[in-house]
């Protein structure tokens, strides 16, 4: 959770005006209020991004490319978008305090029922005494009046830009009756998602030795917000966001330095240190990051720039198989026509290391029999490099087979059992 009081508005004032961020006049000084350091190069990021810090640098336990960067935090991952394959990281699973960074289950959530209508922009959300923020130095608000009601996509935003306390515990009581409602709502859906090593106690990411995430649950949430939540995902990148007369700016500091990033969350707290979850999109490839429990919220930052640099310099999008293209022929069995062809359904891009050759294999679905309808999956294509598996496809029907008439199959059974 951000730090966020009034008292403090003068300096931040002052501070903003050094800053990249000139129109953010209740940025807190304690969230990115120096200059952001330019983007490390790959074969210095292991010395930047621990630098000023006390942590060890933590080197990665999984790479598929050369020289990751060793940053210094308890966990930190790097994950393709498109594959949601993992392409290094350091204590990926290991279930640490998620701060803020709980709050994106909480707006996927939200995101989710309006999507399926469940809930509206426009309807109204009640303040309760619980759900009241008052402003203190230990959580971040979205300034709710006391028994006021703000509508949802007000809410939304204040769950998002501004880490409101106060907005996430309103909304959970507006849709489970209680935060402990809410929270069995957010396991369910982590659970659905594959968040294995993940629970939630509460909707905010206020401090319970049974609150916790990994890493790469993590990155699995923002990859399914991405991806489930496209009317919604803008506001992830919104600077800032006024409401009840006070402005406040987005903690996310690249988004202010890097024009691809466009997300996600930050997140502090005493026992969850510093942590930020971020999304950059760079000529066609989307890659996650998220770092947890360093030391300050310029680490987080300089960390994330480091491991986005290696990641989009050692890395590139490669097709294995061109769209439209015949893959191969497989039989069937009883229809009009013996054969039919099989190619991709979709296109097929893959995330690998620069310079790596991509080789592919078929695999066909043994005896396939009519009627076989155009677009049904009939095998796979499985592309490797360096002897290991790198992703694979479906092959899909590239026409229809008609079942054959009953005297034709009667002939094409007799040849089948003398192996003709």
């Amino acid at each position: 959770m951000q730090t966020k009081t009034f008292p403090i508005l003068p300096i931040v004032f002052a501070i903003a005006a050094a800053t990249l961020i000139p129109g953010t006049a209740s940025f807190a000084a304690s969230h990115h209020a120096t200059k952001s350091k330019p983007v490390a190069k790959p074969a210095a990021a292991k010395k930047a991004a621990a630098a000023d810090s006390g942590l060890p640098p933590l080197a990665a336990q999984t790479t598929l490319a050369a020289n990751p960067p060793e940053l210094p935090a308890k966990a930190w991952l790097l994950m393709d978008f498109d594959s949601g394959e993992v392409l290094a990281a350091a204590n990926p699973d290991e279930p640490l305090p998620p701060a803020s960074l709980t709050k994106m289950m909480t707006s996927y959530l939200v995101e989710q029922a309006l999507r399926s209508g469940k809930l509206k922009q426009t309807d109204l959300v009640s303040v309760s005494e619980n759900a009241w923020c008052r402003g203190s130095s230990t959580e971040s608000c979205m300034y709710l009046p006391l028994n006021s009601q703000a509508t949802v996509i007000d809410i939304l935003r204040g769950i998002i830009i501004q880490s409101g306390n106060d907005a996430s515990k309103a909304i959970a009581e507006h849709m489970a009756g209680t935060e402990e409602g809410f929270a069995k709502l957010m396991n369910a859906e982590a659970q659905r998602l594959g968040m294995t090593h993940t629970h939630f106690v509460n909707p905010t990411g206020l401090p319970d030795p049974a609150h916790k995430s990994s890493a790469r649950d993590l990155a699995i949430l923002a990859r399914a917000i991405i991806r489930d939540s496209v009317d919604y995902y803008p506001i992830y990148a919104e600077r800032d966001f006024k409401y009840n007369g006070i402005k406040q700016g987005n903690r996310n500091a690249l988004l202010y330095t890097d024009p691809t990033v466009d997300g996600l969350k930050t997140g502090h707290t005493e026992d969850a240190g510093y942590c930020l979850v971020t999304s950059s999109k760079r000529n066609g490839m989307r890659l996650i990051t998220v770092i947890l429990n360093t030391h300050s919220a310029q680490a987080r930052a300089d960390e994330t720039r480091a491991l986005l640099g290696w990641g989009f310099s050692s890395f590139e999008k490669v097709t294995p198989i061109q769209p439209n293209t015949v893959v191969a022929t497989a039989k069937v069995s009883f229809g009009k026509a013996d054969t039919v062809a099989a190619g991709l359904g979709e296109p097929w891009m893959l995330t690998v290391p620069r310079g790596q050759q991509v080789q592919t294999s078929v695999e066909v679905k043994p005896g396939l029999e009519a009627p076989v309808a155009k677009g049904a999956v009939i095998g796979k294509v499985i592309a490797t490099s360096n002897g290991k598996p790198v992703g694979e496809a479906p092959l899909v029907a590239q026409a229809e087979v008609e079942r054959s008439g009953l005297l034709l199959r009667a002939w094409q059974h007799v040849t089948k059992l003398f192996g003709k």
